[in-house]
This record gives structure tokens, C-alpha cells and sequence, in this order.
């Protein structure tokens, strides 16, 4: 457990930031849910907003695949679904642009370095 406490602290590499020097759609995330797992939410949307909104959206199917349960007629969730994947697929386009914009055009780096 000792060598997952350590790249726990350190994080993993980018291999696409790593080559390019811009941030892949995916970056952030390890952060985020690590600082969400330490209870700050501004941290965590600012790192990535796809792992704050995946718990509320799981929270939220679960809550209402229990409820359809409880109905006499079951409920289609495949509309829902897609809704929250495309919902999903969008912040993490935006969210891409948006950090690699602020980076090369801005000089700011949204993702600093973990403490």
C-alpha cells in the first residue's frame, strides 16, 4: 500500500501534456478527486467539473432508478442516460478548451501543482 500512497501524492503523468505542453481532456481529474476525497469543492471543480458532476449524476440516477422501482410502471432510462453522458461529454470539451485557452492565450495554469 506504501507505493499506492506515493504515486497517490505524486500523480501520474500526462503523457499527452507531457509531449504538447497543453492540457489532454482528462487532466485534472486525479486531482480532483483527490481534493473532493479532502472536502474541497472549489478545488475539485477547478481541477475537473466531470468529477464533481459525476457523483451528483450518479446520486441522482440512483435516486431515480430506486423510485422507479418503487412504481407499478416501470420507467425508460436510456433518455436520461444519454441526456447525462452528452451533459458529461460537454464539460469535458468545455472544460479542454477553456483550461488550454487560459494557458496559451492567458499565461495562466489552472492546474498547479498538488501540495
Amino acid at each position: 500500500m506504501i507505493w499506492l500512497e506515493k504515486i497517490w501524492k505524486i500523480g501520474s503523468v500526462c503523457i499527452f501534456h507531457s509531449l504538447t505542453g497543453l492540457y489532454c481532456p482528462g487532466c485534472g481529474g486525479t486531482r480532483a478527486v483527490r481534493t473532493l476525497l479532502q472536502g474541497d469543492l472549489r478545488m475539485s471543480v477547478q481541477y475537473h467539473p466531470l468529477v464533481l458532476y459525476t457523483v451528483f449524476a450518479l446520486l441522482i440516477d440512483m435516486g431515480i432508478r430506486f423510485l422507479s422501482k418503487k412504481r407499478k410502471h416501470p420507467f425508460d432510462h436510456r433518455k436520461r442516460e444519454r441526456i447525462l453522458v452528452l451533459i458529461g461529454a460537454g464539460i469535458v470539451v468545455i472544460n479542454w478548451i477553456f483550461k488550454n485557452y487560459m494557458l496559451v492565450v492567458k499565461g495562466i495554469d489552472l492546474l498547479p501543482p498538488l501540495n
